[in-house]
């Protein structure tokens, strides 16, 4: 079954206005983000979904799931989301520690980043994917031959521990990139 994420500045004025109900990672506990929009078998005490998220999407129970990010609060419309993922970033700017720190998912990465030196949203999303523990086994290899050298197996799914598919991974790659234009933008508003 497909996993979907949906990004929102603030997830609960969303899920205030529509029906669902919280997924449960163990039929008790809230799972974090997941949501079911359909009808679920629910807990009376705690209104959580009755059956496991994993167990129910074997059900055929659909759980998506509903992420804060809380960049987007600083995009005003989908014209400018458009907009600023249509820039080319500096990538440059991701080897500067100060600036590597205000970005999402890099932040604490500044000298790893600053080694690999993403250029592209593909390299950036496979720079992502070697943030997870499925995957740091690549960083060696990428460090010394380049992107090119782990493009295909950066993307093998792992069953023993987590990492990133490469839609997740493009998809925070893009949204880097939007916040990475909107810094640089509002510096050059506030000086010009």
């Amino acid at each position: 079954m497909p996993d979907i994420d949906i990004d929102f500045a603030d997830r609960n004025k969303v899920l205030d206005i529509i029906k669902h109900v919280p997924a449960s990672l163990d039929g008790k506990d809230k799972h974090k983000t997941g949501v079911y929009c359909h009808e679920i078998p629910v807990n009376p005490l705690t209104g959580f979904a009755s059956i496991p998220y994993d167990e129910a999407e074997e059900r055929g129970y659909f759980k998506i799931d509903f992420l804060n990010v809380s960049m987007y609060e600083k995009i005003t419309s989908e014209k400018e989301l458009i907009r600023l993922l249509a820039v080319e970033p500096l990538w440059d700017l991701l080897t500067q520690k100060e600036f590597c720190d205000l970005i999402f998912h890099v932040n604490g990465y500044h000298n790893l980043i600053a080694r690999l030196k993403p250029k592209s949203i593909e390299e950036l999303a496979m720079f992502l994917a070697l943030l997870r523990p499925g995957k740091k086994h690549l960083v060696p290899v990428v460090d010394e031959k380049g992107f090119e050298a782990i493009k295909d197996e950066i993307w093998v799914k792992t069953e023993d521990t987590y990492s990133f598919k490469k839609s997740h991974a493009i998809a925070y790659a893009h949204a880097i990139v939007v916040q990475m234009n909107k810094i640089c933008e509002d510096v050059s508003i506030a000086f010009s």
